[in-house]
This record gives structure tokens, sequence and C-alpha cells, in this order.
């Protein structure tokens, strides 16, 4: 199958309006409010601003279509998620935020049809977000997630679950968790996870602090969550028991995937703040945008950009076409989390003392996007899952022809 750089009609018009909704209804909210979404309503304004998408047409692009969304697939995905991410609430507008987006995909893939009744159909729809709860304190699951310490036991009716999770994105206020426990084995052994579905509201549940991170723009912040003998029915697994590490592979490449595509949006804007910025502000006898130094950092940019969207697309084309995909998708998230961050400092750094202004949003743009090197694996876990894989693939080529 050859790879179709370009996409059909339907997407196109829905990136147009995405364009449109995004820039007219959702960028000056973020701009009134410095991107912090607690500050500019937090849950209030998710409602108010999905009900805004709904009737611009534009809400849920990712979801299947028996679920009220658009049903596209990753490739189609890409520009209308970036259009998106153009704002950093943009996202949250279109239901396609972090963690929700990655947990309607895996859904869709996994669950059975009277979880996706009663999971999938109110997540697409908006009516409640969620929370995927794996990462842990350590010594648990973190970069490394065989390192999973949170233990679920068979009990009467169901298993008992016990665990202290960590950074849990959108806890506060979620309305289902999806837990990562573990059923057999010990911590540091590959094999032995199962994912639950709990409602979020279940005896056993307890969200705490948030943690007080850089960026802002995700509701219902980055939280502690305790676990302390919940009960779940057997109906509670998702999938099949022991099965959980798999499982997660599901979400993991398509979601570092979202994640690119929102971010490189949030990128694209600075990028333009900065051009618009330096092709009118004059200093040193010229325009900046005229100046050697100012046009390298200029085309830094554009070639950042362009690299990104081609390593994405290469990756969307793998998953697509039902392909694992680990190391296309290591190599893209691995790229882009770096280049975004540099896009957007080269940005400020053109733009001088109003870049680190918040009279600009490259400030912001800055605070957002770099724990993007550190969120869905840092990068220096996937350079060594990428050396892994070659290193391995060489003494395979050597063994063959031997």
């Amino acid at each position: 199958m050859a790879i179709e750089l370009s996409h059909p009609p339907h997407v196109r018009e829905l990136v147009e309006r995405t364009r449109v909704f995004v820039r007219e209804q959702v960028l000056p909210i973020e701009d009134a409010h410095d991107g912090d979404i607690t500050a500019a309503g937090g849950e209030k304004l998710r409602l108010e601003l999905q009900q805004a998408a709904r009737q611009a047409g534009v809400f849920a692009p990712h979801a299947p279509v028996e679920y009220g969304g658009h049903g596209l697939n990753m490739s189609d995905r890409a520009p209308v998620f970036e259009a998106a991410g153009y704002s950093l609430f943009g996202p949250t507008a279109l239901n396609i935020a972090a963690p929700d987006e990655g947990n309607v995909h895996m859904l869709a893939h996994i669950a059975d049809p009277e979880q996706k009744e009663r999971f999938l159909a109110p997540l697409a729809r908006g009516d409640v977000r969620s929370a995927f709860a794996m990462t842990e304190p350590a010594p648990g699951a973190g970069s490394d997630p065989s390192a999973l310490t949170t233990r679920a036991v068979r009990a009467d009716g169901g298993w008992r679950i016990s665990g202290h999770k960590l950074f849990i994105t959108g806890a506060d206020g979620a309305g289902f968790f999806i837990i990562m426990a573990r059923t057999s084995g010990e911590p540091g052994q590959r094999g032995g996870a199962t994912m639950f579905l709990a409602p979020a509201d279940s005896p056993g549940i307890r969200v705490g602090r948030h943690l007080d991170t850089l960026d802002k723009s995700m509701i219902g912040g980055h939280c502690e969550v305790f676990f302390d003998e919940l009960l779940v029915p057997e109906s509670a697994v998702l999938g099949e028991v022991d099965r959980g590490f798999e499982y997660a592979q599901v979400r993991l490449g398509p979601a570092r995937m979202t994640h690119v595509m929102r971010w490189l949006g949030a990128a694209r804007r600075g990028h333009e703040v900065a051009v618009g910025y330096v092709a009118q502000r004059e200093g040193f006898g010229s325009r900046l945008g005229d100046l050697g130094m100012v046009q390298k950092m200029i085309a830094d940019n554009e070639i950042d950009i362009a690299a990104t969207r081609a390593l994405l697309t290469r990756a969307c084309w793998e998953l697509d076409n039902g392909e694992p995909a680990a190391n296309a998708t290591s190599i893209a998230k691995t790229f882009a989390a770096e280049a975004i961050f540099r896009i957007v400092d080269r940005s400020m750094q053109m733009c001088g003392g109003l870049g680190v202004s918040a009279d600009l949003p490259l400030a912001r743009l800055s605070r957002e996007v770099r724990p993007f090197r550190i969120y869905d694996g840092p990068s220096e876990v996937h350079r060594w899952a990428i050396a892994k894989r070659a290193v391995s693939a060489a003494k395979r080529a050597k063994r063959e022809s031997e």
C-alpha cells in the first residue's frame, strides 16, 4: 500500500472548521487566562467548550461513529489534532485531550460490549472524564512499567486492588479509572499486569494531592491516587487477566502520536507569532527578519516542523496498517518532543523581552511543551529502546548470514 500524503475532502473540511473554531472561540479564552485551565473555569469551561465544538461540528474526531465521533484513523487525525492544538485549550474543547483521547482509543479496541456501553459511550460523548492509573511512586512503575507494585488479588465475586499511584492526569473529577495492577509475578518481571475499570466513586478510591507541575493546561491535574482494598467485580477486567502490559501498547503508541499532533499545533502557533513579530520589528538598521541569525532560527523552525510531520506520517501509516510501530512511534515521539521545544524556544528568542512576557503566548507554550520530553516515556528511555532494537536486528542479521 502506497503512503498517501493527502487527505480526503471531508478531513480537509474538518481541519478548516477546526482551525476557525479554535481561533475564534477557544484562543481568546486561553489568552485571557494565560493557558491555566483551572483559572479559566475548569470543568465548567470544558462543558461549555465541548458544547460549542458540537455545534461547530468538530467534536470527537477520533471517536467511533457509533458513539458520536468522526471515526478518523490515525493518519487523518493528524491535521485535525494539530489544528486543535493551536490553542492549549483546543484539545479539551474537541474531547481529544489526554488521557481521555487515549482511553477512548483503547476502550474501542479492547472493551467488551457491556464495558463500551458503560464506559466508552459516556467518555466519547464528553459526559465524563477518565484517568489512566499506572505510574507509581518510586520504586514502583514509571518509565519502567515492569516495576508495577499495585496488586490485585482474587476475592469473592471479583478482585481486590491495593496500591498508590502518582502523576495520574485528570484524576480530580474523573468519572472512572482504568487501573493497572499486578495480578501475577513480582515487580521487575515483565508480565503479570491486568487492567481494571472502576467508577471513581467506588469505595476504596481516594484522590490525594495535586502535584504542582510546570504545565497548567490539563484539566483535573496530575494527582496522587490511593486504592485501598478496592473491590471490583470480575466484569471490571478490561480484556484478559495478565495481558495488561500488552494492552497498554494498544494505547501508548497511538497516544504518543496524538501528543505529537497536539503539541505540534502549539509549536506552530509559537513559530507564527515569532515570524510575524520579526517581519515587522526593526533593529540594527533593518527588520529583524532580514538578519541572518534570525533567518537561521526561522529556517530551523521550519525544518523541525516539516521533519516532525514526516516522522509522524510514517508512524501513523504503520499504526493504520496494523503494524506494532514500536520503533516508528519511539523515533517520532523522541524527535518531536525535542523539536517542539526547540521551535518554541527559538520563537521566544526571536521575540526578545516580549517572548518571556505574558504579552505573547510563547512563555506559556514553553511551560506546556517542556514536560513532553518526559511524559509518555522520557527521551532517554525511547533512545535506549531504539538502540536495543537496532543492536538486536544486527545480531539477528549476523546469525542469518552464518
